[in-house]
C-alpha cells in the first residue's frame, strides 16, 4: 500500500484522551470537526476511535445525515455527540435546506467539514462559505471513476470490470462538482485476479478507515499553520 500526500440528539463532544499521546499534542489547539454521512457511518467510527485513541487532535462536534435512518445518527447520538437529520425534504425546499445546513455548521463552529459518506452533491453555496474546509473520501482512486454515478459498490463493480490492477481510496476538497476537487491523499489496494466487488469494498473500506482519520490530521496541521 501507498499513501500520498498531495434530528437533533444529544448535546456535547466526545471524550477527550489524556493519554501519553494526547499529552503530546496538548499544547495544539483541538480541531473541530462535522462530519455528513448517509449510510452505516464507519468512517465516522474510524475517526471517533482515533480520536478516543489520542491519535487525532480533534472533536467530531456535530453529524448531520440526510436518512433518518443513518447508523452515522446513532452512532453519534451514543458518543454523545450532536445528531441532525437535515435533508432537503424536511426542509422544504432547496433554499431553506442550504440556509438550515449553513446554521447548524456555523452554530457549532467547525473548522472542517468532511463527507464520509454522504450521498449527496453538496449546494455551492455551502461549498462557499466553507472555502478549503470541505473535504470528501471517494473509494477509488481519482480521477478515475470517479463522477455522477459512481459511488458504493458501482464503483468496485467498474474496476474490476475494466480491469484495473489497483484500486484504493482518495480524500479531496470539496468544488462542486463530483468527486472533482484537489487531492488531499490517496492510498491504493491491489485488485487481485478473482476479485468480486464485495471482497474489493471490504479491502478499500479498510483502507479507508486509515486513511480519513490520516487526511484530517494532515489538514489540522496545515489550517493550524496557516492561523499562525
Amino acid at each position: 500500500m501507498s499513501c500520498t500526500p498531495s434530528d437533533t440528539g444529544g448535546t456535547g463532544v466526545p471524550p477527550v484522551n489524556h493519554g501519553p499521546e494526547a499529552h503530546a499534542t496538548s499544547s495544539a489547539r483541538r480541531l473541530r470537526v462535522g462530519v455528513l454521512a448517509s449510510g452505516s457511518g464507519t468512517n465516522l467510527q474510524a475517526i471517533l476511535d482515533r480520536i478516543s485513541s489520542g491519535g487525532l487532535n480533534a472533536d467530531v462536534v456535530v453529524v448531520i445525515s440526510n436518512n433518518s435512518d443513518s447508523l452515522a445518527l446513532e452512532r453519534a447520538r451514543t458518543t454523545g455527540i450532536e445528531a441532525v437529520h437535515w435533508s432537503e425534504k424536511k426542509a422544504g425546499s432547496p433554499g431553506q435546506f442550504v440556509e438550515g445546513m449553513l446554521s447548524i455548521l456555523r452554530t457549532a463552529r467547525v473548522d472542517l467539514v468532511v463527507l464520509a459518506g454522504y450521498m449527496k452533491l453538496l449546494p455551492k453555496e455551502v461549498v462557499s462559505a466553507f472555502p478549503g474546509q470541505i473535504i470528501n473520501i471517494h473509494p477509488a482512486l481519482l480521477p478515475k471513476f470517479g463522477g455522477p454515478g459512481f459511488y458504493g459498490m458501482r464503483v468496485h463493480e467498474a474496476v474490476i470490470a475494466a480491469g484495473e490492477k489497483e484500486s484504493g481510496a482518495t480524500v479531496h476538497f470539496v468544488d462542486n462538482e463530483y468527486d472533482h476537487g484537489a487531492i488531499l491523499m490517496q492510498q491504493t489496494v491491489p485488485v487481485l485476479r478473482h476479485d468480486t466487488p464485495e471482497q474489493l469494498r471490504e479491502r478499500v473500506l479498510a483502507v479507508e478507515h486509515e486513511l480519513l482519520p490520516a487526511a484530517i490530521a494532515k489538514f489540522a496541521q496545515e489550517f493550524w499553520n496557516r492561523k499562525r
